[in-house]
């Protein structure tokens, strides 16, 4: 047994699954290769684990008893939650049958609840002074979305003979383009019909498919893209106008201020209370030392 914390045991593969989890992340993002960080996920595997320990034995001291109505309640929310009863128990992989080990988790649930609340109390309320005061000093959290304003050439591959015919096609519009012809002008000219949108309008990342808003939001005011595809086919886009990031009014945002203030209160008091329980717990690692190259790739 690698892990125990105040005398609680913990699975190996416990630490494996969270050590999991957070490797995936990581390879996801693109943050690591292969292994050479893996004793630096493990640590935090553990950590996070003896975290959860600490914060379940804590709760468990401060409130032995949970009230049956207590735990009702919190069945019922996150059933509704789920859309259903048999949703609930699909989407947490528990057969209808274990109901005591479903409630004992939602009593550890209920315990961690009220300790939380318990150590957040009392909660701050900001002033208006304070909370503008706090928007002044950090406007970059609160900005406008970037904007652009584009419009684009696009040709379908219906009908064509060929996907290449209509690449060159688009190829040799790209080069008009480039020798200086009218872009909208050019546009209506390849048409398909009426319906055809040119002129897409001002429009934030994420309203429009992924692969044209890598291209359109990379290009400076002016520039005409590359030949590229999307589902509906080959574009060439161009930007005709671009909205930077801007503050937004501190009435506007004012709640989110609040929320934020607040938000920072509730996590230096977790971050207090972990840090008071792990000054005196008794935490025992059994593992040796990881060596990061002995990954076996």
């Amino acid at each position: 047994m690698a892990l125990i914390i105040n005398g609680e045991k913990i699975d190996d593969e416990i630490i494996e699954a969270e050590f999991r989890e957070i490797k995936g992340f990581h390879e996801r993002t693109l943050q690591v290769a292969c292994c050479e960080r893996d004793p630096e996920f493990r640590a935090l595997a553990k950590d996070n684990i003896t975290s959860r320990a600490l914060l379940g034995q804590e709760s468990r001291r401060r409130y032995p008893e949970v009230p049956e109505d207590d735990i009702d309640a919190r069945l019922a929310k996150l059933i509704e939650e789920a859309g259903g009863e048999a949703q609930f128990y699909f989407k947490i992989g528990v057969p209808v049958a274990d109901k005591a080990v479903i409630r004992d988790n939602l009593a550890s649930g209920v315990r961690l609840d009220k300790t939380l609340q318990a150590i957040y109390a009392p909660e701050p309320d900001p002033t208006e002074a304070e909370l503008r005061a706090a928007y002044e000093a950090s406007t970059d959290l609160y900005l406008t979305a970037e904007e652009i304003h584009a419009a684009h050439i696009t040709k379908s591959l219906q009908g064509a003979k060929s996907r290449d015919e209509v690449f060159q096609s688009m190829r040799d519009i790209r080069r008009q383009l480039l020798d200086g012809a009218d872009f909208m002008k050019l546009a209506e000219e390849h048409r398909a019909d009426e319906q055809q949108q040119i002129d897409l309008g001002w429009f934030k990342r994420g309203e429009f498919m992924e692969e044209f808003e890598a291209i359109a939001f990379s290009m400076n005011e002016g520039e005409i893209s590359p030949v590229f595809t999307t589902q509906l086919g080959f574009h060439v886009c161009t930007v005709l106008g671009r909205k930077a990031p801007a503050p937004m009014p501190f009435e506007q945002v004012k709640e989110a201020v609040r929320a934020r203030l607040i938000e920072q209160h509730r996590d230096a008091k977790f971050n207090d209370l972990l840090d008071q329980l792990k000054a005196t717990a008794k935490i025992e690692d059994t593992d040796p030392p990881e060596e990061g190259e002995n990954c076996g790739h």
